[in-house]
């Protein structure tokens, strides 16, 4: 967990789980307007999973999403961006140089608004021991070597396989029993004093109180290109509409 809280501001805007991918292209446009100051804000908080595939460590993923990629570091130069690393999009330092960058060991991230504290995480700090495991293997820059010369001497087969499976994911599956999860979810977290608790990964698209805290679960970009902005205290969404010229 950070031990310097970020300042939030207000006006800052929070996307969350775009898949940006052949699947979900979408997230392209977004950036461009953006860039064309059609969508202005001081602050950009990606709270993971921005892209279906981005593996710092794995130089086909950083190609196959090169347009985004260049654009995030454009934008980093007038707009301050923090990035919560995803379970699809991790080891981004040397992909995003200006960008503020939080792994899954320093989630969740605390900040502040309004002197008020604020929990930011992407959503899947809590897993069970064998999906920690998972996780920090995934990450270990030896492993993500071997893995690259796998993938590039049998012609992108770890990827093609990995497309294949994302193809078939339902992005939008909405769970019943949710707030009883995120109850449990959040039990180890100490939300004395919380005013917020946002967190992405879920794709719930919902808002609840668990004990004193308001909860947030952002909607994902990939499914109605949803996002929120921080304004009065609170988090309200938008929905992003590309133009034409978005596509040029």
């Amino acid at each position: 967990m950070s031990h310097n809280p970020l300042v939030l501001q207000e006006g800052a805007i929070f996307l969350s789980d775009a898949h940006y991918s052949f699947k979900h292209t979408e997230l392209l446009d977004f950036f461009k307007a953006l860039r064309q100051q059609r969508i202005q804000t001081p602050q950009l908080i990606l709270t993971g999973d921005v892209f279906d595939l981005l593996f710092g460590g794995i130089p086909k993923t950083v190609e196959r999403n090169q347009k985004v990629v260049e654009l995030i570091n454009t934008l980093s130069d007038n707009i301050e961006i923090i990035y919560l690393e995803g379970n699809h999009d991790f080891n981004l330092a040397s992909i995003f140089p200006a960008v503020t960058l939080f792994p899954i060991k320093a989630q969740p991230v605390l900040a502040s608004y309004q002197r008020k504290k604020v929990f930011i995480a992407h959503g899947d700090f809590d897993g069970p021991f064998l999906y920690r495991l998972y996780t920090a293997l995934i990450r270990n820059k030896v492993v993500l070597t071997a893995l690259n010369v796998v993938n590039t001497l049998t012609k992108q087969s770890i990827l093609k396989a990995l497309d294949r499976k994302l193809a078939q994911k339902d992005d939008c599956h909405k769970m019943t029993t949710f707030e009883a999860y995120i109850s449990r979810h959040l039990s180890k977290v100490e939300l004395n004093e919380c005013s917020l608790f946002i967190e992405g990964h879920h794709h719930q698209d919902t808002t609840f109180k668990v004990d004193e805290c308001t909860y947030v679960n952002l909607p994902a970009f990939a499914c109605g290109l949803g996002f929120m902005r921080l304004h009065a205290g609170k988090l309200h969404k938008e929905n992003f509409v590309a133009q034409e010229a978005d596509h040029e």
